[in-house]
Formats: C-alpha cells, structure tokens, sequence
C-alpha cells in the first residue's frame, strides 16, 4: 500500500502544489508527476471523468510518484465511498458549509472506528495481499486526506465550527464560487475575505488550501504562501496555455 507523499509533505511544514486536471487524460497526470507537482486535482465536480477513468488517472499517478486526489461532485457516502474504492488518497468536497456536514463527509471517508466508510478491499488495500486487515484498514486510514471546501458566505460563519471536526485535514478556500456567493463581489473584496480565513485555519492546526490562482499572478500565490496557505492548486490548462504563450513570445523575440 502507498504512502500519501503529500499528506507526508504537510506534516513536514512543506508547500505543496496540485495541477487541476478537468478531463480524462491520464498522460497530463503522468506529464506533472514527471515535472515534479506534489498532487493531482481530479476535478469530478465541474469535469466529465467517470469512476472507471478516475481509476486510470490513479493508476498514471502511481506510476509517475504523484498523489491522486479528486474532486468529487456531491457529499453522498456512495459516492466518497466509490472515489476513495478506486485509490485515491484524497477527496476534496465541494460546498461544505456546516460542521455537520464536514462531520459526515470526514466519517465517510474513512474506515472504523475514525468512521463507517464500507470495507471491501480493493485497490486501497492491495487487493488484500500480502497484509493483515486491521493493519491496512489503520493505514488507508491514515494516509486519506479529507479536504472539504469553503466556498460560500455561510461556510465562512461557520468555520470556527468546522475547524474543530476530526478528520478534516485542509480546508480549501477557492475564489470563484466565493465570488458568487458574495454577489459577484469585485476581486479586492474576495481577497480581503480569503486573506482573512487563511490565518484562522492555520491557528486551528489544518493544511490551509487556496484555489482560483492565475499561474500568471506569482506575487498573488507568494502572498497567500506567507499568510500560511500550504496546498496550492493551479489549472494544469492555464499552466500549459502560459508555456506556449511563453514559447510563442520567446521565439518571436528572437526573430
């Protein structure tokens, strides 16, 4: 069974970086592994992958040395149940804006006694080879990081409240759905909210996640690095359209 390279990063008082890849391609979670990204963003929530394709993601994950993590689409146990059936190693939930609701999504995702995720074996532990079931049943355990969302207005009241659950290891504050939920406020705004969460979930002893970056505003990213975010995410398209755009002015440049 694998170590969670990321989750192992964080205990170290590492920054990690996750490239966001929002269609089936196995070959872009292989390209970032090879360029050295902590993690890879499934993204299940707003892109079209199914359970069976996520599985070979994971797969061209593993390979490359990269952790695997999804975004999934809604806060049912079936469906924690199925991503987390398929290897990988995180989940990050969409719209979490309760305690309750991060309770439930952080006892889904993990196996007794942290929780009452169903045990069936599988690729999380091996396929049951090689290993004691209790010992791979602690270690899936310990290596699944619960990732819920503050992305509206009512989960920024309640944060102090969700900060407090067990078992949620980062909480990922990401500025589009935010904006929305501020009334499409002007970008100074959103930013003066995020800037004000990020303090309160370190203080609380959890990983700090930021989403929205623009891999173009490397002063913005910096800034929330030194505020205490440690889980970066970047759009592996946006990543890619900056190199070609890049490569495109360099070579006119030298025309």
């Amino acid at each position: 069974m694998r170590t969670n390279s990321t989750k192992v990063k964080l205990s170290q008082g590492k920054v990690v970086f996750g490239a966001i890849v929002n269609e089936y391609s196995p070959a872009t979670v292989e390209l970032f592994g090879a360029l050295g990204f902590d993690f890879v963003f499934i993204d299940c929530e707003h892109g079209p992958m199914s359970v069976d394709q996520v599985e070979n993601m994971v797969r061209a994950a593993e390979v490359f040395g990269i952790t695997p993590i999804a975004r999934i689409p809604n806060h049912d146990d079936s469906t924690i149940l199925r991503f987390l059936d398929r290897g990988v190693q995180g989940i990050i939930v969409p719209h979490i804006n309760t305690r309750a609701q991060a309770e439930a999504v952080a006892k889904a995702a993990r196996y007794y006694p942290e929780g009452h995720r169903g045990s069936a074996g599988g690729r999380p532990q091996d396929y049951g080879v090689g290993g004691n079931r209790d010992e791979a049943i602690r270690w899936v355990n310990s290596q699944t990081l619960v990732i819920p969302m503050c992305e509206e207005v009512e989960a920024v009241k309640n944060l102090d409240e969700i900060l407090k659950v067990p078992g949620v290891d980062i909480v990922h504050v990401a500025s589009g759905d935010l904006t929305q939920s501020m009334g499409n406020a002007p970008q100074a705004e959103v930013r003066r909210v995020m800037d004000g969460v990020i303090p309160r979930i370190k203080a609380a002893g959890k990983g700090v996640g930021i989403g929205g970056n623009n891999p173009s505003d490397i002063a913005r990213i910096a800034q929330v690095i030194k505020l205490g975010a440690n889980f970066i995410t970047i759009g592996a398209q946006g990543l890619m359209r900056l190199g070609a755009e890049d490569f495109r002015k360099k070579v006119q440049a030298a025309l």
